[in-house]
């Protein structure tokens, strides 16, 4: 079935904003990984806010947002770092068919009654919907063993994934 989310009855909600140092797409990086020192603030709205008990006992957390300035998508899409385009669920491009993004990042604190997230290594344009929060466990989260896909040719050839820039704080 496709179409509308909202055709089955059930609501997205916006639960908060995010607060990042890039004010444009293209200044932003691909990935948290190129911007590791990047500090950012989820600013949760406070009908939300006692969800966040409990979440400054983890050291990571899934951040699901909303692409928002993201517009159409195609259906493959050419990778940073050059080679053939790829199928977009292949890659991590912005252009999606539901604008629904993930990123981890590292937790600083939180701030329950204020509804203040603090995390290290984001990669989300200011202003983006905060859609959800979860945290990261190790154990169940990381597979180790997993193939990288079509980027192991790269990896074995000796190519590192190339990240978009390091993270420089804006002037």
């Amino acid at each position: 079935m496709s179409g509308p989310a909202n055709e089955g009855g059930f609501e997205i909600r916006i639960v908060g904003r995010a607060r990042t140092p890039w004010k444009r797409r293209e200044d932003t990086p691909h990935q948290g990984a190129a911007s590791p020192d990047a500090e950012g603030v989820l600013e949760i709205e406070p009908e939300y806010r006692a969800a966040l008990e409990d979440l400054d006992t983890f050291d990571r957390i899934w951040i699901l947002f909303l692409l928002h300035r993201s517009q159409g998508f195609a259906p493959a899409v050419k990778p940073p770092r050059g080679g053939p385009k790829r199928g977009v669920f292949a890659t991590r491009a912005p252009n999606r068919p539901s604008q629904i993004g993930l990123t981890c990042v590292a937790l600083k604190s939180v701030d329950v009654e204020q509804g203040r997230v603090v995390v290290q290594g984001i990669d989300l344009l200011d202003d983006t919907p905060i859609l959800d929060l979860k945290p990261y466990v190790a154990t169940i989260d990381a597979w180790p063993e997993a193939s990288q896909g079509w980027l192991e040719e790269y990896l074995e050839a000796g190519i590192e994934p190339r990240l978009k820039k390091p993270y420089r704080p804006p002037r």
